[in-house]
């Protein structure tokens, strides 16, 4: 079979390739209007938080897409970004820059294929329906020597999918494995059905705290699509500024995100706001995919027993059920999900280090690591809410 050549490019915007081209890679599935199973790679998230400023100068997200064509045609494109920290990430790799720049090396600047802010697992290595195979080896490849060109100590890929993470592996790259808490639907009819799985106990706990959040003297609704209005982002901005400066310091998005988002990613996402006393007190948004919503944000101005737990796991589930989605992704990290019905789930990463000696040190850090997440999932799974019988059925 005669090899086509493939043109490895570089582009500091997304302003620089058209929607549909890079849809066509990202998200195929959408085409005639249903919803993508990533909304995050999708061209009118990744375009927001470049047109908001949520990347590029001065946030330490310097786009970098990476595309790869045969003849002229896109086959495969990837969101790249050059690091000069390890924020906003999820998948922690702080100590491995403290230890290289103990060393004396130059951790930052580093390139991540990621989407900004995001812990949700999806496709990162966008290829076009037809060229699996060359467009992942294209474009793994084309990363690594555009790190390697620059003398940069690293490349990471995080919250990819299994099956990127399998072909990465195969292709030279170091895997990671990590854990979050996911809902899983197995058919529910409805928030009862889910609790019929429950334990007694967990199932009575799980009550309480909805009756407890239910009583904060106000009312809860969900709005999604037109229902959206900038009101509502007002709102929702006073509470992720507090969060994000709680949690991070500053947020990572900005007030302009949330106007674009209003304008093109409203069929995207459910808010789910809390109203007391004629003022939105609390909020937690989510984003739709074909098969999960994932939870992303979470912040209030009034603090209330349990309404925490209701806007942003147990609306969630609601939502779920209703939509007939798979699954619920609550974000990451936090052990206080399980008993709210949320079992560990692995997620995958990507890395490449430039220098050998470091690079076999974080590997062997990684196999220990992947035997500890291992245990861990099984641990935490067996402490799970859920009926023995259901447990036994999960695993």
């Amino acid at each position: 079979m005669q090899e086509q050549e493939i043109e490895i490019r570089v582009l500091p915007s997304l302003r620089d390739i058209d929607a549909a081209e890079w849809d066509a890679c990202a998200c195929p599935e959408s085409v005639g209007g249903a919803r993508p199973t990533d909304p995050f790679t999708t061209y009118r998230f990744l375009r927001a938080l470049e047109d908001s400023g949520s990347v590029g100068t001065g946030t330490g997200w310097q786009p970098q897409y990476l595309t790869a064509r045969i003849e002229g045609q896109l086959i495969a494109v990837a969101p790249l970004y050059a690091k000069s920290h390890s924020q906003g990430e999820y998948i922690f790799d702080h100590n491995w820059a403290h230890a290289y720049e103990r060393a004396g090396g130059r951790y930052y600047p580093k390139l991540q294929v990621a989407v900004p802010h995001t812990p949700a697992t999806g496709r990162r290595l966008l290829v076009r329906p037809g060229f699996e195979e060359t467009g992942t080896a294209a474009l793994i490849q084309g990363a690594v020597q555009l790190a390697e060109n620059n003398r940069l100590s690293s490349l990471h890929l995080t919250f990819c999918t299994e099956e990127e993470a399998a072909r990465g592996q195969a292709m030279g790259l170091m895997l990671r494995k990590t854990q979050q808490f996911h809902w899983l639907n197995d058919g529910y009819a409805d928030f009862d059905g889910f609790l019929a799985s429950l334990s007694s106990r967990k199932r009575k706990n799980i009550r309480k705290e909805r009756a407890r959040a239910q009583a904060f003297g106000g009312t809860i609704q969900t709005f999604t699509g037109d229902a959206l209005e900038p009101e509502h982002w007002d709102a929702f901005w006073r509470f992720y500024q507090d969060t994000g400066a709680r949690k991070w310091g500053t947020p990572y998005l900005t007030r302009q995100f949330f106007d674009m988002a209003q304008e093109s990613l409203r069929d995207d996402m459910a808010l789910v706001l809390a109203e007391r006393n004629g003022r939105w007190v609390a909020g937690a948004l989510n984003f739709f995919g074909a098969e999960a919503l994932y939870g992303r944000y979470w912040g209030c101005t009034e603090h209330h027993p349990c309404l925490h737990f209701e806007l942003c796991y147990y609306r969630a589930i609601d939502i779920a059920i209703a939509e007939g989605l798979a699954r619920v992704e609550a974000g990451a990290q936090g052990e206080h999900k399980l008993a709210r019905g949320y079992l560990p789930q692995p997620t995958w990463s990507l890395h490449w280090v430039n220098d050998p000696g470091f690079a076999k040190a974080i590997g062997d850090y990684l196999e220990a690591e992947r035997a500890a997440v291992d245990e861990e999932i099984t641990v935490l799974t067996e402490y799970g809410p859920f009926k023995r019988a259901q447990v036994e059925e999960q695993e």
